[in-house]
């Protein structure tokens, strides 16, 4: 029968979506309580075994060689239906090598090859930004000595007592995703088992249970759990036929929590603490791939005034899926700041160039900074829509532009002149 191109779109945009469905990379990887019951039990001295056989024990809902080739006849299938030349099917096609390759990674979980499939998929720390010499852990080590003035200045460790229970969070987020998502029932509530205080899923955002937060963490979950994370998910599904958008595989990983951490800031809703700990994932990335184990990573995070239960989360969103003893890392943690810089260069580039207009459209679902342009040249064709939910900010765009558009020129200015001059002040009278 003939289908019409946006048919045939459509078509493989749902198959693709069905195939990567059963694909669930941190259940995949996380750990039961023996693993930290080991750590505290032997007193930080004892590195616990995990290795290939302990992950053979979490059942991955798929067969690797089956899902493989379902994933290759799905490629083939989008060459035959939109030809080899087809934008959009390149970029399909380019979602369904990366799918391939997260099927590799898990298979290879609790070896030092999954390290090696994680920094194809999500990168090293040692990588450099687009088009520039310096490198994430070099940011890293930037933002670490600044965050840390910052913080040892006063004012702002205590600044925002965790004095809400998760069901007090639960309760605030469902009155604010309510008003904010106005056509789509998003809520959300109490969850076990997860490693971060909070995940979002496609319509829910899960709240870990027996956790306490501050009121400024309900600000960051709103903007970055709701707004970003389940505000692209239901902008994806709202599409009539780039349905792919809903779903994004690892290379969609840094636009997603680099945006979300974008939001953060521009709402003014994060503070020194916070992005700390996000900037001390990086740091602790790079100490795992040049070699350090469990046990010098836990005490790498202590020494920066991390409790043990934070030290053991931070540790434990390294480490799962790779071997214990060091060299491989789990590095999907980089996407934060590696995306916060990607996606800031977007938008000053975009601006400068006087397409301001393409700012919306890192909303439009999941998606790499890289598939703008053409998303947007797809919406004029009607094949994408334009985002159904967006911030105030990206809806009325004078504000940010302004922002970008300054940002350009202070780009120009030698800082180290200028923080020469000031510096001679602050000597002389702090």
């Amino acid at each position: 029968m003939w289908s019409t191109y946006k048919e045939k779109l459509s078509r493989l945009s749902t198959k693709l979506i069905e195939a990567q469905k059963p694909i669930r990379v941190l259940d995949s990887i996380k750990w039961d309580s023996s693993i930290e019951a080991q750590l505290r039990k032997s007193k930080f001295k004892d590195i616990p075994i995990i290795g290939k056989e302990y992950y053979e024990n979490i059942d991955l809902g798929f067969d690797p060689t089956l899902k493989r080739g379902e994933f290759r006849e799905i490629s083939h299938e989008i060459e035959r239906e939109l030809g080899p030349d087809d934008e959009l099917g390149r970029l399909l096609n380019e979602n369904v090598e990366e799918y391939l390759r997260v099927v590799d990674l898990l298979a290879h979980r609790g070896t030092r090859e999954f390290g090696e499939i994680s920094k194809q998929l999500y990168g090293s720390a040692k990588d450099n930004f687009y088009g520039d010499d310096n490198t994430i852990v070099e940011l890293g080590q930037l933002l670490y000595g600044i965050l840390g003035r910052v913080e040892s200045s006063g004012g702002f460790r205590n600044s925002f007592p965790e004095e809400l229970e998760a069901e007090d969070v639960v309760k605030e987020l469902n009155s604010r995703f309510a008003d904010y998502f106005e056509d789509d029932y998003i809520r959300a509530k109490i969850a076990d088992g997860i490693v971060a205080d909070a995940a979002a899923g496609s319509d829910v955002v899960k709240i870990k249970a027996g956790c306490r937060f501050s009121k400024r963490d309900v600000d960051i979950l709103e903007v970055h759990e709701g707004w970003v994370h389940i505000g692209t998910t239901q902008n994806g599904i709202n599409q009539h036929v780039a349905k792919w958008l809903a779903k994004g595989p690892p290379r969609c990983a840094s636009t997603q929590e680099g945006l979300a951490v974008i939001m953060e800031i521009m709402t003014f809703r994060t503070y020194p603490k916070r992005a700390r700990t996000i900037n001390d994932r990086i740091l602790g990335i790079d100490k795992v791939e040049e070699g350090a184990n469990i046990l010098e990573l836990i005490e790498f995070y202590r020494t920066e005034g991390y409790s043990e239960e934070d030290a053991l989360t931070n540790a434990k969103r390294i480490f799962r899926g790779a071997p214990l003893t060091g060299g491989a890392a789990f590095t999907k943690d980089l996407s934060y700041c590696r995306g916060f810089i990607e996606n800031y260069n977007f938008m000053r580039s975009a601006t400068r160039a006087g397409h301001p207009y393409l700012l919306p459209f890192l909303f439009v679902g999941k998606i790499n900074i890289d598939d703008i342009p053409l998303l947007y040249q797809k919406y004029k064709e009607g094949i994408v829509d334009f985002p159904k939910y967006l911030p105030a900010l990206f809806k009325d765009l004078s504000g940010l532009v302004v922002w970008m558009s300054f940002s350009s020129f202070l780009n120009q200015v030698n800082l180290r002149i200028v923080q020469d001059h000031y510096e001679k002040q602050f000597e002389k009278y702090l």
